[in-house]
C-alpha cells in the first residue's frame, strides 16, 4: 500500500493503482466517459484530468499511476476548465435530443413521452404514475388544457400533434375507475403548511407537500375545492364528479381541506402564519377584466368568469335570445357555447384580429361552429349601447390587421369611419381576468397589481409566505402553469422547512437542430381524436361532450408517438457530466461530423450520431466478447463506430449480448425491450480470484456460462509470470 493525498484527504492505494482506481476506492469521485474496468484503458474523453503537485501538466487519472506521497487535486480551477472545454467539444458533436421537445414545452415538464409510450404498450398503471409525478389532477387537467405540448410535438411535421392532453385524461379516468393510485408519503416531517386557495395551484402544492412529509391544510372561500377548474370551466368540458374524485384522492394522501374560509375575513396571512411553518397564497384571479368601454356598467353586460361561475352555481341569469361574447380565448369558448345550452338563439363572437390569431383551441373554435355560433371578426366594440339601464345593442368598430405586436401577432388597427351595429339583449367580456387586491393587503404588489412573488423560490415580501399561480407576477395563465408553479414551490418551501439550499440552475440539456430532422421515412398515420356527442345533442344540455378514447384508440394514437427525447434520459452519463459544469457547447458549433442514422436489430438499437467516440463499445466486443462485431471507421472528424463491412447489425456476428448498450455512456446504443429485461451490467459478471500455473489472477466470470471473459489488467499478474494475459485467459476457459 502507498500513502497519498486527494483534495486534502490523505488515503491509501494498492501499489500499482491509477489515480481513478486510488480515488474510487476512497469515495472520491472523478469524472469519466470511456473507462471501465472491464476493458483496457483507453483515454479518449480527457475528463478525468486532475493536478499533481510538482508536475506541470494534468494527468489523465484513469492510466497515470499513484507514487508514494502523491498530492493530487481534481477539482482545481485549471482541472475544471480542462473539462468544460473537453465536454464542450464532446456536446457540440452530440447530435440528440435528452428530452422531448413536448415535454420541455409544458410548464409542468410532464413526461409526455414517457406515459405516451406506456399506453402504446397498454401499461396505464405506469402511465398514470409518470402523468401524478407531476400532475396531481390529470383527468380534470387532461380535459381542459389548451396543451402547449401538442405545439411542440414533431410529429405535426408528419401530419398531426399527438393527442396527448387526451391520452392524458385516458389513463387518468383508467385509474379513477379502478383502485385509485394514492402516493407513498415521506414519514411525517413535524412541519405544517397552510394553503390559502383550493384551485389547482393550491391543490397542486398541498399534494407535493403531503407526499414529503408535511402536515397541510387548504383554505377555500367556495363551498368547495377546485378554484376555476369547478368555477370557471363547464360542466360539458370538465364534469364535476371527475374533479370530485380527484380532489378526493389528493384528500387521502392527508390534506386536510376546510371550505368557506375566506382571507380577510375569517383569518388572515398573518393569523395563518403564527399557526404553521409556511403559508402558500394561491388565491387566484376572480374578477373579470374590464374593456374601458362605454356602456359596461349597462345591465345585462357580465363579466366573463362571473357569467360561467354563475350558471355552475345554479344562478344562471337570463341573456335573452341574442348574445354577444367578446374575446377569442378558451374563456370565450366556454362563454358562447354555454350561451348556446341556456337557449340564445344568435350567439355572436366578436373577435378584434382574424381566426389565425385567434389563441383558443382550434378543436373548440371548430365545436362553436357546429353549435351555430357565428364570429364577427375584425370587429371591436366601440361602445355598449342602452336603452332603460339594459344593453340593446353593440357599436362595432371595424379593423384591420397592421404589424406584428410584442406577441408576434398581427396588430389590429381601426379602419378609419367604418363602424356597425348589431342587437344583442346581452355581451359577455370574455377578455382576462385579475387578482382582487383587497384580499392580499398584506403581501407587496407589482405595477401590474399582481402579488410581487421570487420566480425562483415564490417568496412575497413577508418571511416565510410564498405565493403562486394566477395572483402572482404576470397575472392569469392557463392551469398547468399553476400546476408547474406549485410544484417548484413546494420544493422551495420544503427545503425552507428544511433549512436547505435550494439549487434553482436549469440543468444543461442536448437538444437537435429541428431544420436538420428528415422525417420522410416516416408512415403517415392520421391523429385520433374522441369521438364527441352530435351538435344537435350537445347544444340542448351540459353533458360531457367529448366520449373519451377506447383503450384501443388510446393505444393507436399513442403508437403515432416518434420517440424524440433519449430513453437512456435517466442513466445517461454523458448528461450526467455535463449538468456539473456551466458548459457552451454552442462556442464550438459547426458541422455534425456524424449524421443521425438508424441501425438496429431485434434487441438493439444503434445512433451514430449521440456518439462521443469514446470506444467503449468497440473494444467490448473485441476485448471482452471477443467478437469484433464493431470497428471505428473513418479518420479524424469523420470517425465513427460501425459494424464490420458497414453491415447492418443484424448481419454481423453480433450475439446481442447487451454489454456494449451497458456501457454507452450517451444512448448511441440503446436497448430494445426484449433486452432492457436482462440484468444490468454489474449483474452479468462476477469478479472471481484464480490461480493457474502458481499464478493468480483476477478475472471477470459471466453469470450466464460461467466462461471468463476478461482477465482484469494491472492486477496480480507477475511481470516474470510463464503465462502472458491471453494465455491465461485461454488456459481459465479450457480448465
Amino acid at each position: 500500500m502507498i500513502n497519498l493525498t486527494i483534495n486534502g484527504k490523505e488515503i491509501t492505494a494498492p501499489d500499482g493503482s491509477t489515480i481513478l482506481e486510488a480515488a474510487r476506492l476512497n469515495g472520491i469521485d472523478i469524472p469519466t466517459l470511456c473507462y471501465d474496468k472491464a476493458v483496457e484503458i483507453y483515454g479518449a474523453c480527457g475528463l478525468c484530468v486532475v493536478e499533481a503537485e510538482g508536475i506541470p501538466k494534468l494527468l489523465r487519472s484513469c492510466s497515470a499511476k499513484c507514487t508514494e506521497g502523491m498530492v493530487i487535486n481534481t477539482e482545481s480551477k485549471r482541472v475544471i476548465q480542462s473539462r468544460k472545454i473537453a465536454m464542450e467539444l464532446l456536446m457540440s458533436a452530440h447530435d440528440g435530443d435528452c428530452v422531448a421537445p413536448c415535454q420541455l414545452n409544458c410548464p409542468a415538464h410532464t413526461d409526455c413521452q414517457g406515459y405516451v409510450g406506456m399506453i402504446a404498450n397498454g401499461e396505464y398503471g405506469s402511465a398514470l404514475k409518470i402523468i401524478k409525478n407531476k400532475i396531481p389532477l390529470p383527468a380534470s387537467i387532461g380535459r381542459v388544457c389548451p396543451h402547449p405540448c401538442e405545439k411542440a410535438c414533431r410529429r405535426k411535421n408528419v401530419d398531426e400533434p399527438i393527442n396527448i392532453a387526451r391520452l392524458k385524461a385516458f389513463a387518468a379516468d383508467m385509474d379513477l375507475n379502478s383502485d385509485s393510485y394514492i402516493p407513498e408519503c415521506k414519514e411525517s416531517s413535524g412541519k405544517k403548511v397552510a394553503v390559502i386557495g383550493g384551485g389547482p395551484a393550491g391543490l397542486s402544492a398541498a399534494y407535493y407537500l403531503a407526499v414529503m412529509g408535511h402536515e397541510v391544510a387548504v383554505y377555500d372561500m367556495m363551498d368547495k375545492m377546485g378554484g376555476m377548474l369547478r368555477y370557471g370551466i363547464p360542466q360539458y368540458r370538465l364534469p364535476k364528479d371527475v374533479l370530485d374524485r380527484e380532489i378526493a384522492i389528493i384528500e387521502k394522501t392527508g390534506v386536510k381541506l376546510i371550505n368557506n374560509a375566506k382571507l380577510g375575513r375569517d383569518f388572515t396571512i398573518e393569523s395563518l402564519k403564527a399557526q404553521n411553518d409556511a403559508v402558500i397564497v394561491a388565491v387566484g384571479a376572480w374578477k373579470s377584466s374590464s374593456m374601458r368601454v362605454q356602456g359596461e356598467d349597462l345591465d345585462g353586460v357580465y363579466g366573463g368568469i362571473d357569467f360561467l361561475r354563475a350558471v355552475i352555481q345554479g344562478n344562471a341569469p337570463d341573456t335573452g335570445d341574442r348574445v354577444a361574447v367578446c374575446g377569442g380565448g378558451n374563456t370565450a369558448m366556454d362563454a358562447c357555447r354555454t350561451a348556446v345550452r341556456l337557449g340564445a338563439k344568435e350567439v355572436y363572437v366578436i373577435y378584434r384580429r382574424t381566426r389565425n390569431e385567434m389563441p383558443a383551441d382550434e378543436l373548440e373554435i371548430n365545436e362553436t361552429e357546429e353549435e351555430g355560433v357565428v364570429y364577427r371578426f375584425l370587429t371591436n366594440p366601440l361602445s355598449f349601447n342602452g336603452e332603460n339601464g339594459r344593453v340593446k345593442s353593440i357599436t362595432l368598430q371595424i379593423m384591420e390587421l397592421g404589424e406584428p405586436d410584442a406577441s408576434g401577432r398581427r396588430r389590429p388597427v381601426p379602419v378609419e369611419g367604418m363602424t356597425e351595429e348589431i342587437a344583442v339583449d346581452s355581451v359577455i367580456l370574455a377578455i382576462g381576468q385579475k387578482l382582487v387586491q383587497n384580499d392580499v393587503g398584506e403581501l407587496t404588489l407589482n405595477d401590474r397589481g399582481n402579488i410581487q412573488a421570487d420566480p425562483d423560490f415564490f417568496t412575497t415580501s413577508v418571511e416565510g409566505v410564498f405565493a403562486i399561480g394566477d395572483a402572482t407576477n404576470k397575472g392569469a395563465s392557463i392551469a398547468i402553469e399553476a400546476i408547474g408553479e406549485a410544484d417548484r414551490c413546494a420544493k422551495a418551501v420544503d427545503a425552507y422547512l428544511n433549512g436547505q439550499a435550494l439549487d434553482t440552475r436549469v440543468p444543461y440539456i442536448s437538444k437537435r437542430d429541428e431544420d436538420t430532422i428528415d422525417y420522410s421515412d416516416r408512415k403517415k398515420a392520421p391523429r385520433i381524436n374522441p369521438d364527441v356527442l352530435a351538435p344537435e345533442i350537445r347544444n340542448r344540455s351540459f353533458d360531457e361532450v367529448s366520449l373519451g378514447f377506447t383503450a384501443e384508440q388510446a393505444k393507436k394514437e399513442a403508437d403515432r408517438c416518434l420517440e424524440c427525447g433519449c430513453r437512456e434520459y435517466y442513466r445517461c452519463r454523458l448528461l450526467n457530466v455535463a449538468q456539473r459544469y456551466d458548459i457552451r457547447p454552442e462556442r464550438w458549433a459547426g458541422e455534425m461530423p456524424q449524421k443521425y442514422t438508424r441501425d438496429e436489430n431485434a434487441f438493439i438499437e444503434r445512433n451514430a450520431a449521440k456518439c462521443i467516440l469514446c470506444g467503449l463499445c468497440v473494444r467490448s466486443c473485441r476485448e471482452v466478447m471477443n467478437i469484433n462485431a464493431l470497428g471505428l471507421m473513418g479518420r479524424g472528424f469523420t470517425t465513427q463506430p460501425s459494424a464490420a463491412f458497414a453491415l447492418p447489425l443484424d448481419q454481423t456476428a453480433c450475439n446481442n449480448c447487451g454489454l456494449c448498450v451497458q456501457l454507452c455512456p450517451t444512448g448511441a446504443l440503446t436497448e430494445k425491450s426484449a433486452l432492457s429485461k436482462q440484468v444490468p451490467l454489474d449483474e452479468r459478471y462476477t469478479e472471481e480470484r484464480v490461480e493457474i500455473d502458481g499464478q493468480k489472477a483476477c478475472v471477470l466470470v459471466s453469470r450466464y456460462d460461467g466462461k471468463v471473459l476478461r482477465v482484469i489488467p494491472n492486477d496480480d499478474i507477475s511481470r516474470n509470470a510463464n503465462l502472458t494475459r491471453e494465455q491465461l485467459f485461454d488456459k481459465i476457459n479450457n480448465r
